[in-house]
C-alpha cells in the first residue's frame, strides 16, 4: 500500500504508535494555549512597558519600538523565519533515518526555551523576546516533523480518525493546563504572588508540560528508512536544500494538491482570524468583561475536544471533504449570527463559542488527514512543511481584511462579517478539488470513502 508505511504491520503495534503520536499534541498544546494565546503576550508586553522610556518606546538593537508593538513584532519575525526554516526542516526529515531525533530536538529546544522565560527579570524584555522567538520556531518545526508521521502510522482509511483524535487530545491537554494556570492567576493573592509571578509560573508549567509529555511519543514512535538515500551530518543539510528546490519544482505536477492547499489557506486563515479577534470583538463591540472572555476561551478548548471526535466520526460516514465543507457552512453561520448580537449578550456569546468549539478542531484535523493522502511517497515532511508555512505565511490576510473593513466602516460587526469572503472562497475552491484524482496523481491508493 503506497505511502501508508504501515502495510503488513500488526494492528496492535500500529495502534501503539498512534496512541503515542496523539500525546505530542497533548504536550505542545500547552505552549499554544497558555503561552501564545492567553498569558505570554500580556506578560511580555507588561515587561516591555516596564523597560520602556518615558516616551513608551524600547530600543532593541537601536531600533525604536513601541512597547505595545514589541510582542506582535516578535510574532511576525518568528513567522518570517519559519517560512525560511520549515521547508528545509521538512526536506531534511524526509532524508534522515532519525526523524524521531529531529522531533526530540525541536520539542526540547522549544520546551527549554519556554521554561527559560521564567528566569527573565522584570525588565529583560529582549531576553524574553528571544526565548519566545526560539520556542515558537521550534514549535513550528516540531509540528512539521510530527505531522509527517501521520501517513507512516495510519492506513489511508484510518487517517481521519487518527488525525481527529490527535487534535482532540491536544485541545484537552491544552485546556486542562490552561484551566490550572488561570486558577492560579485568579487566586494569586492567596499565594502571595504578583501578576508577574503568576504569569512566569504559568509559562514555566507550559514548558515543563511540553517536555514531560513529549517523552511518550518519543518512546513509542519509530523512525523509518527514508525513501531518499540517507545521508549524515552537513551532507543531509545540503541535500535537504537541494531536495527542497526539487520539491517546489515538482509540486506543479500535482495541480489538485496545490488547489486543495490554496483552498485550505483561505478558509483556515478565516478560522485563525476568528479565533484571534473574537476576544476583541467581544470586548469592544459586545462590551463583555474579561472574565467572560477568558471563560469562553477556556470552554472552547473542551468543546473542541468533543467536536474533533464528532467530526472525525462523521467523516467515516460522509467523507472528510464533505464534512469540512459542512463545517465551513457552520463557520459562516456563526459569523452572521455574531453580527446580530446585542451588547452584553453573554449567554449568546457562550453559545456561539460552543459552536466554534464543535467545528474548530474537526475542520483542521480533517484538513490535515485529507492533505496527507495527496502527498507523494517519501516526501511527507516536505509537503507538510509547505502546508505549515503557507498557513503561517498568509495569516496576515484575515487580520488585514478585518482591519481595513473596520477602518472604512468604524464597525467591528462589519469587520467580522468581512471574513465570510475567506470562508466562501475556500468553500468554492474546495468543491473544485477532485480528491480522488489528487490522491492518484500523488501515487497513492485512495481510501474507499473520499
Amino acid at each position: 500500500m503506497t505511502n501508508s508505511g504501515v502495510g503488513g504491520r500488526p494492528v496492535n503495534e500500529r495502534r501503539r504508535e498512534q496512541r503515542g503520536w496523539y500525546f505530542y499534541d497533548w504536550a505542545n498544546s500547552a505552549f499554544s494555549t497558555t503561552v501564545v494565546t492567553v498569558i505570554g503576550g500580556p506578560y511580555l508586553t507588561a515587561v516591555t512597558r516596564s523597560a520602556a522610556g518615558p516616551d513608551g518606546f524600547v530600543n532593541p538593537l537601536g531600533i525604536p519600538v513601541s512597547a505595545g508593538s514589541f510582542f506582535p513584532y516578535v510574532i511576525s519575525l518568528s513567522v518570517f523565519l519559519q517560512v525560511i526554516l520549515l521547508p528545509v526542516v521538512g526536506a531534511i526529515a524526509d532524508r534522515s533515518r532519525r526523524k524521531k531525533g529531529l522531533l526530540a530536538l525541536f520539542a526540547y529546544v522549544g520546551a527549554l526555551s519556554t521554561m527559560g522565560m521564567y528566569l527573565a527579570g522584570d525588565s529583560a524584555y529582549l531576553f524574553l523576546g528571544l526565548l519566545f522567538l526560539i520556542a515558537n520556531l521550534s514549535f513550528g518545526a516540531s509540528i512539521v516533523v510530527y505531522n509527517s508521521f501521520l501517513p507512516e502510522i495510519a492506513e489511508p482509511e484510518e487517517r481521519d480518525r487518527v488525525s481527529s483524535r490527535g487534535w482532540a487530545v491536544g485541545y484537552l491537554g491544552g485546556g486542562l493546563l490552561l484551566a490550572a494556570n488561570l486558577a492560579l492567576f485568579f487566586a494569586r493573592d492567596s499565594f502571595g504572588l504578583s501578576e508577574g509571578d503568576a504569569a512566569r509560573i504559568s509559562i514555566l508549567s507550559a514548558g515543563a508540560w511540553w517536555a514531560l509529555f513529549a517523552i511518550i511519543p518519543l518512546r513509542t514512535l519509530r523512525s523509518r528508512i527514508p525513501a531518499h538515500r540517507s545521508e549524515q551530518g552537513a551532507t543531509v543539510v545540503t541535500a535537504g536544500f537541494r531536495q527542497l528546490i526539487d520539491t517546489l519544482r515538482g509540486a506543479r505536477s500535482y495541480p489538485q494538491t496545490l488547489l486543495f492547499l490554496v483552498a485550505y489557506l483561505l478558509y483556515n486563515d478565516g478560522i485563525q482570524t476568528v479565533i484571534t479577534l473574537s476576544a476583541t470583538y467581544g470586548s469592544e463591540e459586545l462590551e463583555l468583561g474579561q472574565s467572560t472572555l477568558i471563560s469562553a476561551i477556556l470552554m472552547v478548548q473542551f468543546v473542541a475536544f468533543l467536536g474533533a471526535l464528532l467530526l472525525g466520526a462523521l467523516a467515516n460516514v460522509f467523507g472528510a471533504k464533505r464534512v469540512v465543507l459542512g463545517s465551513l457552512i457552520l463557520w459562516t453561520a456563526v459569523i452572521l449570527v455574531s453580527y446580530s448580537l446585542k451588547a452584553g449578550a453573554e449567554w449568546q456569546f457562550y453559545l456561539l463559542a460552543a459552536f466554534i468549539g464543535i467545528v474548530l478542531g474537526g475542520s483542521q484535523a480533517l484538513s490535515r488527514s485529507l492533505f496527507s493522502h495527496m502527498i507523494p511517497p517519501g516526501q511527507e515532511a516536505e509537503y507538510f512543511s509547505l502546508y505549515e508555512i503557507s498557513e503561517r505565511g498568509t495569516s496576515w490576510l484575515g487580520p488585514l481584511l478585518f482591519g481595513l473593513t473596520y477602518q472604512l466602516t468604524g464597525s467591528y460587526r462589519s469587520a467580522l462579517v468581512s471574513l465570510v469572503v475567506l470562508f466562501a472562497a475556500g468553500f468554492v475552491l474546495l468543491i473544485a478539488v477532485n480528491v480522488r484524482r489528487a490522491i492518484t496523481e500523488a501515487g497513492n491508493q485512495p481510501p474507499d470513502l473520499v
